[in-house]
């Protein structure tokens, strides 16, 4: 029987070497983001035969990510499967990239079925290009920053656990300026951005503040994906300074990223204003997301 237990700050160097050894792009393989959303999709883990299996809720079923590492992957799902079987469920699999799914046909060919959804792909940006917002069609974000910086009353400085309090102020001033918008979605959001303040050194993540004429205007937190990619798990500014949203993107680029070829900005969720906006800086690639299920 495959035992699963909620995620501790303790497990944080065994699951990051699991996933180390995988390399993989998509944003939810690194152990802040399962710890963040932990509460919200009852995220748990296992490790089985060598590799880390993460299980967490969709709806009212539990999903499964494939196993991770360099363990025993077949034994692991094996193990899985008869979990499920014994249960009386199907199994599935979820967050799956494309290299999953050409493992799974060699390994179970046509015992499962693939669904896949836009909403979750994520957008995947060339360092390079959030660095210097070359090109035509990244004018009008250069506008933007050159606004922002005009009276050259502004400050970027690295993010500190005891700026925590800072941070959350700002984020009291968001929500109010989103209150008669505000969803169920924002309040997840919300619940998630406290936990990364709270637990900055903890997670192990860098942290940005951009400050106008003294005052926080924007702060973003992330952290190394895999060998090649940084991604970018929190970015919130203040709609109302102009400016301050292109500014914070770049800045925390220019600060954290530049060991990395590429940048993560994770998905959109189908928010079609959030879709506009990650389209409008021109990603280099969407990585795209599988669900796997394996009928009874």
């Amino acid at each position: 029987m495959i035992e699963f237990k909620s995620l501790s700050l303790s497990d944080r160097e065994w699951v990051t070497l699991r996933l180390l050894e995988d390399d993989r792009q998509a944003c939810e393989y690194s152990f802040a983001n399962n710890f963040l959303w932990s509460d919200i999709y009852g995220v748990k883990m296992a490790k089985e035969q060598g590799c880390l299996i993460f299980q967490f809720q969709d709806e009212d079923r539990y999903c499964y990510t494939i196993p991770i590492g360099a363990g025993n992957r077949k034994g692991a799902l094996d193990a899985l499967l008869a979990v499920e079987q014994v249960n009386h469920q199907e199994l599935v699999l979820g967050t799956l990239v494309q290299s999953d799914l050409v493992w799974l046909e060699q390994n179970y060919p046509n015992r499962f079925t693939v669904e896949t959804n836009r909403d979750d792909y994520d957008y995947v940006y060339t360092t390079e290009k959030l660095s210097t917002l070359s090109g035509r069609k990244l004018h009008g974000k250069r506008n933007h920053i050159a606004r922002f910086k005009d009276d050259n009353n502004w400050m970027y400085r690295d993010m500190m656990p005891e700026d925590a309090g800072e941070c959350m102020r700002l984020l009291d001033i968001w929500k109010e300026a989103e209150s008669e918008n505000w969803n169920e979605e924002m309040e997840n959001e919300l619940h998630i951005n406290r936990i990364a303040l709270r637990n900055l050194a903890d997670l192990v993540l860098d942290g940005g503040m951009l400050y106008k004429g003294g005052r926080l205007v924007a702060f973003s937190i992330g952290e190394p994906l895999n060998s090649d990619t940084y991604v970018v798990h929190i970015e919130k500014a203040l709609a109302s300074v102009q400016g301050a949203y292109p500014m914070i993107n770049q800045q925390f680029v220019l600060h954290h990223c530049q060991d990395y070829a590429y940048v993560n900005r994770e998905e959109d969720t189908g928010d079609e204003g959030l879709r506009k906006a990650k389209l409008s800086y021109q990603p280099q690639l969407l990585v795209e997301k599988f669900q796997a299920r394996f009928p009874l």
